[in-house]
């Protein structure tokens, strides 16, 4: 019996030191990955808030983009480039009107930053359509699905409620973030996966359409790193936003449509 009760004890010395060693492992990994990838864009992402298409006739569709650097476009050289300016470009072309944007998105952004972000919209400020990109943070601060997917259910319902579409992108895969050594790099991707599962139950059960930006996007991220980050190496380059805003405009223009169906589109301003 003795024989067991040491066996058992040094067993769980071994499993302690792994689990110990292997945080410190990680640890060190994560401040690698900080050294390599540095702030080079800096903290501001450029200013895109405009009308687009302006020469398109009718009231201009009121597009807002809500989440983290990737919403609020930081890597973009030209507003142009910008995941907002991209999105409203190709949905001013695709309902052929001109599309009004604002960008509430900040960059460094957990989803538990969505509620202030809606609080500093004007009072009276409604969106026909919002798309939220959020969740990279939430993973590298580690905080829980849980807690993240109930911060992005609490933003989705005040929009729905405001008679407002949405569009939500899924957490991408950390996993192409090459500057990122193994095996955090393995890490963050199961990561980011199951935020964004959880991030897709809650779009669903509030009534946004969730968009998988980590299926959709990650092999391509993954094979063409040098052409789809930006300097920094972490965030999107100029082909980096045309390929998110090309694999969210589908669903912002479904989005948008079925709403119309149900609720008329707010009065000119």
């Amino acid at each position: 019996m003795a024989r067991v009760r040491i066996s058992i004890a040094v067993a769980t010395a071994v499993a302690s030191a792994i689990v110990l060693g292997g945080r410190s492992l990680l640890a060190h990994q994560a401040a690698i990955a900080r050294r390599r990838i540095g702030k080079p864009l800096g903290e501001q992402s450029l200013v895109a808030d405009r009308v687009w298409k302006r020469a398109l006739d009718g009231r201009p569709i009121e597009l807002l983009l809500l989440g983290d650097s990737l919403a609020a476009g930081l890597g973009a050289e030209h507003r142009k480039e910008t995941l907002g300016g991209r999105v409203a470009k190709g949905l001013a072309k695709r309902m052929q009107s001109p599309v009004r944007l604002r960008t509430a998105a900040v960059v460094g952004s957990e989803s538990s930053a969505l509620a202030a972000q809606l609080d500093a919209l004007p009072e009276d400020y409604r969106a026909d359509v919002a798309v939220i990109v959020v969740g990279g943070n939430d993973v590298t601060h580690t905080i829980s699905p849980s807690a993240a997917g109930e911060r992005l259910e609490q933003a989705i319902i005040r929009l729905r409620a405001a008679g407002t579409a949405v569009v939500v992108g899924t957490c991408p895969d950390l996993g192409t973030l090459q500057p990122v050594p193994q095996p955090l790099r393995a890490l963050l991707s199961r990561m980011s996966r199951r935020l964004a599962l959880e991030q897709t139950k809650v779009a669903w059960r509030t009534g946004a359409v969730p968009v998988d930006l980590r299926q959709v996007l990650g092999p391509t991220f993954h094979d063409q790193p040098d052409e789809m980050f930006s300097l920094d190496r972490f965030h999107p380059s100029a082909a980096g936003y045309r390929a998110t805003a090309d694999a969210l405009l589908p669903a912002v223009v479904t989005a948008l449509k079925s709403a119309a169906d149900l609720t008329p589109l707010a009065a000119p301003r």
